[in-house]
């Protein structure tokens, strides 16, 4: 079959949507009316690091077979979809338009794929002892999230890694390090069945190249279990969140590598907390495997660049995990430190921004 699948976030939800293309869906990017119109005119392009082949294999959805088109969030009708998948920044589902937009695809009842970092608290309501009360505090804006169904909100890691290259246009992404999605059941038939349906097509889409049709990277993995998406939980902690220092940021790799040790135990404390949830052994990835494609990772996390480039929010799986583990008897130093260092992070820019704000409003009373 082929679905309307409505995406929003046209930046990183432009790689999935990518690949649902290529299998033959229709997709609708939410975006900027700026970005929208764009995409509109010239497509996007998505740059796929191919074995064998350099440059990066560079695709453009107007050579797809699928349909792309982009819209803003107030042109939207949640119920001409299939599926919605959420594919922005917690915090950006706060953003005047898209919090309507929220709403409304909750009362419509759609099934939404979340590929984020920060589990949407409807998905947490899944995973059975735990509360979500005490968690509420490590979200920009709670109230988005009411109103969804935890058994039509499920999640799938974004362990694909991809950024904006310098200088070009907003339709344009590059892949940097192309693993799978990784995504869990919904709690209903009806609805794992159609993520399943995406799965295959995915997997078996070709795109033709010269006289050839080849296999591109990235694909869906639909799992039973509620924990695999978790399994980015360690990796974010050992690697994305340390690149956060008092007042630098470094690689992802300099992070992980520079005391291999010290990550490895916060890596396994962390799959240790996974594991008291409720997760198996094959729902994780082992330490060794992560620390190996942290070799590539020469660049700071994107929450670290967020900081230091004067964020007031960015997703808070370091505190969400802090809370946690609270729950179950457990604390971590190192991860008390990590949070400490975004929570003065984020008052030292909030402050900055209130004091830019007062410097203006003098300057207009004046």
């Amino acid at each position: 079959m082929k679905y309307n699948v409505l995406v929003l976030g046209a930046s990183y939800g432009s790689l999935f949507a990518t690949k649902l293309l290529m299998a033959g869906h229709r997709v609708s990017l939410v975006c900027t009316r700026p970005t929208a119109d764009l995409i509109s005119r010239e497509g996007t392009r998505v740059r796929f690091p191919v074995s064998g082949r350099e440059p990066h294999l560079e695709i453009a959805s107007q050579t797809l077979p699928g349909v792309l088109s982009a819209r803003t969030p107030d042109d939207v009708d949640p119920g001409a979809f299939d599926l919605v998948v959420l594919g922005m920044q917690e915090a950006q589902y706060g953003a005047q338009g898209v919090r309507e937009l929220m709403g409304r695809i909750a009362r419509a009842r759609k099934p939404c794929l979340a590929i984020m970092n920060m589990a949407p608290l409807p998905y947490l309501k899944r995973i059975p002892g735990l509360s979500t009360k005490p968690l509420e505090l490590c979200y920009a804006d709670t109230a988005v999230w009411d109103g969804f169904d935890p058994k039509l909100m499920t999640l799938a890691s974004p362990d694909p890694q991809a950024f904006r290259p310098a200088g070009e246009p907003k339709n344009v992404l590059q892949v940097g390090l192309a693993t799978n999605f990784k995504a869990a059941r919904f709690e209903s038939e009806e609805s794992t069945a159609l993520l399943r349906s995406l799965e295959a097509g995915i997997e078996h889409a070709r795109f033709p190249l010269g006289y050839d049709e080849i296999a591109v990277p990235v694909k869906l993995k639909v799992h039973d279990s509620i924990f695999v998406p978790l399994a980015k939980w360690p990796m974010l902690i050992a690697g994305n969140y340390r690149c956060i220092r008092a007042n630098e940021m470094i690689p992802i790799r300099e992070a992980v590598h520079g005391n291999i040790d010290e990550s490895r135990k916060i890596y396994e404390w962390v799959s240790k907390l996974c594991a008291e949830l409720g997760a198996e052994s094959a729902d994780l990835v082992p330490f060794e495997k992560y620390a190996k494609a942290a070799e590539g990772l020469g660049k700071p996390s994107s929450a670290a660049r967020a900081l230091f480039g004067g964020a007031e929010h960015i997703e808070r799986v370091d505190s969400l995990v802090q809370r946690i583990a609270r729950q179950r008897g457990l604390q971590s130093d190192t991860l008390n430190e990590i949070v400490t260092l975004v929570d003065e992070r984020l008052a030292r820019n909030r402050a900055r921004c209130s004091s830019s704000q007062n410097v203006e409003a003098l300057v207009s009373v004046g």
